[in-house]
């Protein structure tokens, strides 16, 4: 069953990773207090995800932060490495949090798997946007499969 608006996230371990290395925090820890803006991506360095995805993000945290989003966390399935690669990679520094959800458990408790075994990719994460206050889901924005527009940095900031 897919999570819903007014329900709290569930609590799972995701992985950042700390200057001492990778670190696990628990969802509520990481997402838990204050109004958060949630994104997911199938890949890291994948087309949509590294070309649209994660840039429009970079591009709006400030908008973001302006409308009273105190963080910004992107999660795939995907391990830490992959996903420090992948900040280091687009020039990020501290705006938007890096949570690796390694053996997708997140996406499985809440609901947004994807089936990307045609494509060689295993399972992994749908595209979404959440945004959560205190932890509880106000929206959630799936995009449909293979398409990117709900999930949008662009999009989300209109939902704020």
């Amino acid at each position: 069953m897919t999570i819903e608006a007014g329900q709290p996230l569930p609590e799972i371990n995701l992985t950042v990773m700390a200057a001492d290395g990778p670190t696990p925090v628990s969802s509520t820890e990481l997402l838990g207090q204050g109004r958060n803006v949630l994104f997911s991506v199938p890949g890291p360095f994948t087309p949509t995800c590294s070309a649209k995805h994660l840039p429009g993000f970079k591009e709006h945290a400030q908008s973001l932060v302006d409308k009273g989003v105190d963080k910004i966390v992107c999660t795939s399935v995907m391990d830490i490495f992959v996903m420090d690669a992948w900040r280091k990679d687009a020039g990020l520094e501290s705006q938007i949090v890096m949570a690796a959800d390694g053996n997708g458990e997140f996406a499985r408790a809440l609901g947004l798997e994807m089936d990307g075994r045609a494509f060689g990719m295993g399972i992994r994460s749908q595209r979404y946007a959440m945004i959560l206050n205190d932890g509880v889901v106000e929206q959630l924005l799936i995009d449909e499969p293979g398409g990117f527009h709900v999930s949008s940095a662009e999009y989300v900031l209109d939902q704020l």
